[in-house]
């Protein structure tokens, strides 16, 4: 197993899980999210716990484990613009665990453009024991409901590089409750994955669905395929292992609202 520097993920599912429950905030799967803005401020403190799981544990266009999925649970509290969260990962077919202890403020520019920003604590168990910082941001444009563009950007301590992502993600009602959301996804990588190669790494996009099955209770979940680009395939011929650099992956997420 390579070493895990999976960054970008926890930020964007602790906004999905936010997202779950509020009529103006756009469903997102819990590796590329967009962030809708609010018509109005909420102030209320609200209380979120997720339960999860993905087919494969596919970050920076990477599957960080040799074999199995990987079961994710998020408890994550909000207050105004400020969320805080704590999120666990256990992989269900080799010893891997992971923890991540973040926060995260929203911030919204005008009634189309939206900022996140935020910093999290990463600690990885397994056949080695490592740590990370990071700091993210994301800037989200929605001028129109149906086409919104983004741009998510991670810097690591430990690695000292950064990680770009910049996505479009197209939601549909297809129903009341239903919501289904083709995307597509450019990333980017700058000493962050890899310390000798620099610039585009992966190409991903797919599809995310969410229903809505209460006020308090969310059922969604995805279905992505990453196409590796040149990051990727000069580490993997570093390495000499040039076999199976896409990936194809699936999850589902239960989300409660308290």
């Amino acid at each position: 197993m390579h070493k895990i520097v999976k960054l970008s993920l926890i930020p964007s599912l602790v906004i999905a899980i936010f997202s779950a429950h509020a009529d103006d905030i756009s469903n997102i799967d819990d590796s590329h999210s967009i962030n809708k803005f609010p018509a109005k401020k909420q102030v209320e403190t609200q209380l979120v716990v997720d339960l999860g799981w993905d087919s494969k544990y596919v970050s920076e266009g990477r599957n960080n484990l040799d074999g199995g999925g990987i079961t994710w649970g998020t408890v994550a509290v909000q207050h105004g613009d400020l969320n805080v969260y704590a999120t666990g990962g256990r992989a269900d077919s080799q010893d891997y665990t992971e923890w991540n202890f973040g926060l995260e403020y929203n911030i919204s520019l005008s009634d189309t453009v939206g900022v996140n920003l935020g910093y999290q604590r990463l600690e990885f168990y397994g056949d080695e024991r490592c740590s990370d910082n990071e700091l993210f941001a994301s800037l989200t444009y929605q001028a129109k409901t149906w086409l919104i563009p983004s741009l998510s950007y991670t810097y690591s301590t430990e690695a000292g590089g950064y990680f770009v992502e910049a996505s479009i993600h197209s939601p549909w009602t297809l129903s009341q409750g239903l919501t289904v959301t083709p995307y597509i996804t450019q990333a980017f990588d700058f000493q962050y994955v890899t310390e000798e190669h620099q610039g585009v790494n992966h190409f991903q996009f797919g599809v995310e669905a969410e229903c809505l099955i209460s006020d308090r209770l969310t059922l969604s979940g995805h279905f992505s395929h990453t196409l590796a680009q040149e990051d990727i395939k000069l580490e993997a011929r570093a390495d000499g292992n040039e076999t199976n650099l896409d990936q194809t992956y699936a999850g589902i997420h239960l989300t409660w609202n308290f």
